[in-house]
């Protein structure tokens, strides 16, 4: 982002005028997904296929810049890719609707009467209608200054080079938190930090840390990032857990929505009926910081219509430098997985589904590979995709979780991507992303208390 619209950000900021714990809280949460404006299926499947390859290269080479226990909130599928979920920020409060992001921790949203986004013009998406917070209008904002120790979140520790306008030693100093600039992978976001009231359902947690971002790029809607970092979600609540029920695709920018449940209360150990738990795995190698903001899995085997893919072991296990691995990841639309192990994978599912016609057109369209043509045949039969995880947990996968069908037509493409040539292949970083298309219609849980990963098949919708 060029310097000038960053140095008018601060100027514009001096504009605007700023005058207990809890068990469960559920939230409703709904998908995000890009209908491109022609209608064609195959551009539809291009446009996703294309953004979740962006968002891998961008997790892979990412630098960081109450009384009552659970909390339940809606979360709808919508407009590119992700799910969202609606929150209130201020006083009164002021409702936004936030990506739901565990590869990413801040969280913030289109601030002020003056926010700017650029290229954000999605279909079903008018951008200049974009919901905005108005800090004027909340009695309890108020920014976040370079001594506070919640700037550090974001800026590191060295209190001296985030606070450059103070005289060392001085003890009072009126200087702000810094500009904080995101790179996502479809865009970036720019701001500063507030400290705000977020209002949830029974629940009102003071002084939260929210990003007021005044500048975005192709980012229509704030993010809430779920992630491991100090700023996130979970962890300015001190959440024990949380989950989600993420309902198919197909219901894309309807009204349908499932849950996100937030949950601060102990379980003392206790798994959930239904599901299989494998334990987190620390990445403490990683070279890169931003990396232990990842919730790391480890995978044992790959199995494809019963058959083991012979995926050597240290392919699935991050290296010495913290490099490769397994990430979860809510706001990746289609699951990645590097070369190595993508060429493995859809080559078992080709020379079991060899009896079929490739369809190389729609290949070639639609960015996926392989694309099988099922024109003419009565019945069809898919291989069965099971993912052995650490521990003994098994995710078999439904057909339409790693199979999509283009359009009406006849023709169904595996929904896992590897880097194609079409954009520069980035060394390092995860090497299989689990993307939430794998996630459909599986209640997933985030133990944060006992650093285990669970999931169950479900029918998320209501």
């Amino acid at each position: 982002m060029a310097s000038p619209p960053i140095l008018h950000l601060l100027c514009l900021f001096s504009l605007i005028s700023f005058t207990s714990s809890f068990a469960s809280i559920t939230l409703p949460i709904s998908p995000l997904h890009a209908k491109h404006p022609s209608s064609d299926p195959f551009q539809t499947l291009k446009v996703v296929a294309s953004a979740s390859l962006t968002r891998a290269h961008h997790l892979k080479h990412y630098k960081s810049n109450s009384s009552s226990s659970i909390i339940k909130t809606p979360d709808y599928p919508k407009t590119y890719g992700g799910y969202s979920v609606d929150l209130r920020f201020g006083t009164p409060p002021q409702t936004f609707p936030f990506v739901l992001d565990t590869g990413s921790s801040l969280v913030w949203f289109p601030c002020s009467s003056r926010y700017l986004c650029s290229r954000c013009s999605f279909p079903n998406i008018d951008a200049s209608k974009l919901p905005k917070f108005i800090p004027k209008n909340s009695s309890s904002a108020k920014f976040v200054g370079c001594r506070n120790p919640k700037c550090g979140w974001i800026f590191g520790p060295d209190l001296q080079s985030r606070c450059q306008q103070c005289e060392p030693g001085a003890r009072n100093c009126s200087q702000i938190c810094p500009t904080y600039i995101i790179q996502y992978g479809s865009g970036s976001t720019a701001g500063l930090l507030l400290l705000e009231s977020l209002d949830l359902p029974g629940k009102i947690v003071p002084d939260f840390v929210v990003g007021c971002s005044i500048m975005s790029i192709r980012q229509p809607a704030g993010i809430a990032g779920f992630g491991r970092g100090p700023e996130s979600l979970p962890s300015q609540l001190g959440l024990k857990r949380f989950s989600y029920c993420l309902i198919s695709h197909r219901f894309d920018d309807s009204t349908e929505s499932s849950d996100l449940i937030l949950q601060s209360e102990s379980s003392g150990g206790t798994k959930t009926d239904g599901l299989s738990y494998t334990p987190f795995q620390k990445n403490a190698a990683a070279s890169n910081p931003a990396f232990h903001e990842y919730y790391y899995l480890t995978i044992r085997k790959i199995i494809i219509g019963g058959k083991v893919v012979k995926i050597p072991s240290k392919r699935y296990e991050p290296d010495s430098d913290g490099n490769g691995g397994t990430i979860v990841d809510s706001g990746s639309t289609f699951t990645f997985m590097e070369r190595p192990i993508f060429d493995m994978v859809s080559q078992e599912f080709e020379k079991q589904m060899a009896n079929y016609t490739r369809a190389k057109e729609v290949e070639t369209r639609s960015g996926l590979s392989p694309c099988f043509d099922f024109s003419g045949l009565n019945s069809i039969s898919f291989p069965q995709f099971t993912i052995k995880f650490r521990g003994g947990a098994n995710m078999t996968l439904p057909v339409e979780n790693y199979f999509s069908l283009v359009g009406e037509s006849q023709v169904a493409c595996l929904t896992i991507l590897s880097d194609n040539g079409t954009i520069p292949a980035v060394a390092g970083g995860p090497g299989v992303i689990l993307g939430n298309y794998q996630q459909q219609n599986f209640y997933v849980e985030y133990d944060l208390e006992n650093e285990r990963f669970g999931f169950g098949p479900r029918s998320c919708k209501k």
